[in-house]
């Protein structure tokens, strides 16, 4: 049975969706990524006998930019290197080991997601049952852990789409976007990251659905 494309509206002051091409600065795409759109959507509602392909994104406001420059250490917290801390007796200097990095954010962002809930093979339950629960746990603001846009330290607050949400009218191309990163199953690591040339048309960036073949 063909089910109408699920929706949610998502909002924040702040987002960064971080282009992997810029490396060490953080530059954020101009509108929200294919898979920071299921990462949202998954943090409100994942059952391992589904999974989400991302159909639409409406950018509800004009895209507006916002440029922060902080400090930062560039050593990671491990656990070989503060026990090594431990032993010397020397401490840790967060001055000896800073650096400033700029990030270029998107501020006061706004969109529709529009995607489809798809069964995996292994599901035995009918799909309606796992629709009817994603709906009410965004009616009640209920989530498995906060979702965020882009990074964990810009949280994305959302609802039910209202009469109201336009598309804001913006059109631009926006070159090779990431669409998603591919795991080989049974193998850790990191992912391999899959670009797709991708368009914002009327204020609605629409994912192609041929992306999502092959996925179980």
């Amino acid at each position: 049975m063909n089910y109408p494309t699920l929706e949610i509206k998502v909002w924040g002051d702040l987002a960064c969706f971080t282009r992997p091409d810029m490396k060490v600065e953080r530059v954020s795409y101009p509108v929200m990524t294919p898979s920071a759109a299921r990462g949202i959507l998954e943090a409100i509602f994942w059952k391992p006998e589904v999974r989400w392909e991302v159909r639409e994104i409406v950018v509800l406001k004009d895209i507006r930019y916002f440029s922060i420059l902080r400090n930062e250490v560039n050593s990671k917290a491990v656990v070989s290197t503060t026990q090594g801390w431990a032993k010397d007796d020397n401490g840790y200097f967060a001055e000896e080991d800073r650096a400033q990095r700029h990030t270029l954010a998107l501020k006061d962002v706004a969109y529709i997601i529009r995607a489809d809930l798809k069964l995996k093979s292994h599901a035995t339950e009918d799909i309606a049952k796992y629709r009817d629960q994603f709906r009410r746990r965004v009616n009640k603001g209920q989530f498995h852990h906060m979702p965020c846009l882009g990074c964990r330290e810009y949280p994305a607050w959302f609802g039910p789409v209202s009469e109201t949400d336009q598309a804001h009218p913006i059109n631009t191309d926006l070159g090779r976007i990431l669409f998603d990163l591919d795991y080989e199953e049974g193998s850790a690591g990191r992912g391999k990251p899959r670009f797709f040339s991708g368009q914002i048309q009327n204020g609605v960036f629409r994912v192609p659905r041929e992306l999502y073949r092959g996925n179980q």
